[in-house]
């Protein structure tokens, strides 16, 4: 079974999905909730 994940890359705020099961879900950001929901913020290093 092909694996599929979503990146959305903010300026600020990041966010990612994966399907499982046939439908998406969201990964929570590791800090728990946060201003944007599931979103966590955008670090370039």
């Amino acid at each position: 079974m092909t694996k599929i994940i979503g990146i959305d890359l903010g300026t600020s705020n990041s966010a990612a999905a994966v399907v499982m099961g046939g439908k998406p879900t969201i990964i929570p950001a590791a800090e728990g909730a946060t201003v944007g929901g599931k979103a966590f913020p955008s670090v370039v290093a």
